[in-house]
């Protein structure tokens, strides 16, 4: 599933070629993804997008009116493409912005695309997520005391969109390499000091996998139908038997949560 730096960088590449442009025409050939698209998308034709935004693993199309909710599922990627592109089996909702159009793929139809009126406060995908990794709310105080109450493994509370939003399953493991902290470890056991430097391990792991284009592991390409290549950089994910690239002994793999994670014996404590 795509995660927030694949998300991020599906962002970046649809805003430069649709912020500030008007919708002229929009086309729903299969209305029954994860939830039914709503009749109100029909209608946005001459609405402008104001602004692309992104909460957590959603992209936010701000239309003036309300904004266009819009999730990749497991298996969506949003391309832009010239506006004669034929539509193929999977291609399930086009916005027309005159000579280009923005197109959601998506095989498994496990992705979204909703709206929020401009009225409203809030809406139910959006109203219990926790904080933004790459924003200022994430630091080593404010991680320490979100820690404070919780029995669970570290792992899994960095995976828990209610406390921290888009941290996968290869984000937590390459942040937790980084921090040098085993993942079976108690979130509230972790001093401010480690917390600290999880903090900045975050920030740090998801900077980097948006400047690689995210990780391509199954379908997620980019709005220019690019793949991302984080995963042949990763430090942990998926390399059990491997090398730590930092000390040289043998990363292992665990389950956690019916999830796998990878980290270094010797690093991480």
């Amino acid at each position: 599933m795509p995660e927030l730096p694949e998300v991020e960088v599906t962002r970046r590449g649809i805003a430069r070629a649709i912020a500030g442009q008007r919708i002229s025409s929009i086309a729903v050939r299969e209305p029954r993804l994860r939830w039914p698209v709503p009749e109100a998308v029909r209608g946005l034709a001459g609405l402008t997008v104001r602004a692309v935004g992104r909460r957590a693993k959603y992209l936010l199309l701000d239309c003036g009116d309300g904004e266009l909710i819009v999730h990749l599922g497991m298996s969506g990627s949003l391309r832009v493409l010239p506006a004669d592109t034929a539509p193929g089996k999977h291609d399930h909702v086009d916005l027309v912005f005159g000579t280009r159009l923005l197109r959601l793929h998506d095989p498994r139809r496990f992705g979204a695309v909703l709206w929020r009126p401009a009225n409203d406060a809030s809406h139910p995908l959006l109203a219990h997520l926790g904080i933004e990794p790459l924003s200022r709310a994430l630091s080593g105080p404010t991680l320490h005391a979100l820690t404070r109450a919780h029995r669970a493994a570290i792992k899994q509370f960095l995976m828990d969109s209610r406390r921290i939003v888009g941290i996968g399953n290869i984000y937590a493991s390459e942040a937790l390499h980084r921090a040098r902290i085993d993942p079976r470890t108690p979130a509230r056991r972790l001093s401010p000091e480690r917390c600290a430097r999880l903090a900045r391990a975050v920030k740090d792991t998801l900077r980097a996998a948006i400047r690689a284009g995210g990780s391509s592991l199954r379908d997620f390409v980019g709005a220019d139908g690019g793949y991302g290549c984080f995963q042949l950089r990763t430090r942990v994910y998926d390399r059990e038997g491997q090398p730590c690239r930092r000390c040289g002994a043998a990363v292992r793999r665990i389950v956690q949560g019916q999830r796998s994670s990878y980290y270094c014996p010797a690093c991480q404590r």
